[in-house]
Formats: C-alpha cells, structure tokens, sequence
C-alpha cells in the first residue's frame, strides 16, 4: 500500500440504543450494504468494520450491537462488543432517533465518554419522519446538556439528509499517518460473514414480527466454478420446530423467497452469478449455550 504523507485516518464507533438506525447510517455514508437492516432491534450482532476512503480521509467505521440489557448469552456478547468498540476509537457517534428523549442506553455510553474524555458527535437520524421541527431543537438542546459533542448532526438514512455535513465532521476527527486499509477496501469482514448477514436480514425482513431473533446463519461452504458462478451452501438454524417451519413455509415458500431475495442482494455485492442451497436446522436455545455461539462465528473469549 503506497503511503502519503497528506493521508489522513480515523476510527469511529457507531453507538446507541436498538432500532434508531446506525446500520443504515453505515451503509449510506459507504453507498453500499455492508451491515444487515430491519425493523426489528438487535439486528447487529458483530462489529462491521467498513471502511470509507475519500481523497486523503480514510475514516475506519464500527457499527455495534445496539446498547441494551443483555437476557442470553448472545446479548452478553453484544453488549460487551459495544464496551470495547468505545474503547479503542479517535471518537464516537452516538445516534438517536429523532423526537425521543435520551435513553437509559444513551445515558450509559454518555457516561463512558465522560469517564474517557472521549470525542463524540452526535447524529439524530430520521429528521424525515419529525413533522415539527421545534422537537428538534428541544431535543439538540437536551443532549447538548449532557455532554459536550464535537458536534451535533440531524440527518435521514433513509433520503440522505445530512449525510455530507456528518462526513465532514467525522473528516474533522482524522489524523495524519497514513491510510491503514487500501483505498478500494470497503469492509474487513470475511466473506462468509458477510452472506451469513445478508440471508438473515431476508429471515427478519420476510418473517417480519413471526420469528424472534433467534436464527442464526453458518456458511458451509462457498466455491467458485471455473465458469465464474459462485456456489453457496448455508444452513439456517433456529431454535424451536415451529419457527423452523415458518422459515421453510408452506411447500417450501418462505424458504424459496428468502433465498431468492438473499441471491439476489449476494450477487449484487459480488458481482457474480449466484447459485444458493439452503437448509433449516433447529438447535435449542442455542442463544443462551456458549459453545453453540462460538460455532455460529462469535469468539470464545467474551463468554469467560
């Protein structure tokens, strides 16, 4: 990787409560889906590392899990994800929902920056859905209050509002040394995450409020033939009978639109042709059994 002088690099971790929309604040400041959205919270579980490089700025993203209570041992694992993410970045946002009061979740990561004396910007996202525009400013003020932000950003994920004065404050947190990533680099996740994540985000689109967030999706293997089609197999587990036959669906219906719509998204990303196997397994309370967690892609050592 070639090193100039003028380069410039920051790491940011995207925090805050469940469902406001740091996922799709990620994907549209990268201009490509790289983390899973939906309507559900809790949707991230890892830590996407996506990488934005604009001239001489390289800004090195971590989305989080959303910051809650933790009830299984996958939510211990989210939440001490978050706890470390805030550790070892140049500066964190914080992202809230327009019109709401600060969160207990809110009040918790303000809380570690102060202990840290850590650089935040904050980013109120879906200004769009806001129909009065004095619950903003009230809102700005009463964040204002509780921290001393870098800045404070209303933006909309949804039409890209804001979008470029959030990356030019974010620019403002880079320092010089270099780029650490290749400037074509858009995320250090390895592929099989990142399929994993796009045939979930099908299960809790599709499935919408019938299906809980227990499924979790392992890729067994991912093989391109000489004739450039990319072959993947994955299994969907899950963990009680009755959501696995709400994922197959009636003569395999559910199971078909999933994979179809996964298809789709994968060979978007990769921009090769798609051929995609998919299975539904159940494993019983594998949320709240380490071992199972580990051989769904999590690391041993947050559950000691």
């Amino acid at each position: 990787m070639e090193y100039n002088k003028n380069d410039k690099s920051a790491f940011i971790a995207i925090v805050g409560r469940p469902n406001v929309g740091k996922s799709s604040i990620l994907n549209r400041l990268l201009g490509q889906k790289i983390a899973i959205v939906s309507s559900k919270p809790q949707t991230t579980r890892n830590r996407i590392t996506g990488v934005l490089t604009d001239g001489e700025y390289q800004i090195v993203f971590f989305d989080t899990p959303g910051m809650h209570k933790p009830k299984n041992t996958l939510g211990q694992y989210m939440v001490r994800s978050v706890s470390e993410s805030v550790g070892g970045v140049d500066c964190c946002m914080l992202v809230a929902e327009a019109g709401c009061e600060p969160s207990p979740a809110d009040l918790t990561l303000i809380e570690r920056f102060k202990s840290m004396n850590m650089p935040a910007i904050l980013a109120i996202n879906k200004i769009d859905t806001l129909k009065e525009k004095d619950v903003l400013m009230q809102q700005i003020l009463a964040y204002s209050k509780l921290y001393d932000f870098d800045a404070v950003v209303p933006v909309s994920a949804q039409d890209g509002s804001g979008m470029d004065e959030l990356l030019d404050e974010l620019k403002k947190q880079a320092s010089e040394g270099g780029h650490f990533f290749d400037d074509d680099t858009l995320t250090d996740q390895p592929e099989r995450v990142l399929v994993s994540e796009i045939i979930r985000e099908k299960i809790l689109r599709l499935c919408d409020k019938e299906i809980p967030h227990g499924t979790a999706v392992v890729i067994e293997r991912m093989k391109t033939r000489e004739n450039g089609i990319l072959d993947i197999e994955a299994t969907i587990y899950c963990e009680r009978e009755p959501h696995k036959r709400i994922i197959i669906g009636k003569n395999g219906a559910m199971l078909k639109k999933i994979s179809t719509y996964a298809r789709q998204d994968i060979e978007r990303f990769f921009d090769c042709k798609v051929f995609l196997q998919t299975w539904v397994k159940v494993r019983e309370d594998w949320r709240n059994r380490a071992r199972l967690v580990q051989n769904f892609g999590f690391d041993e050592h947050d559950f000691d």
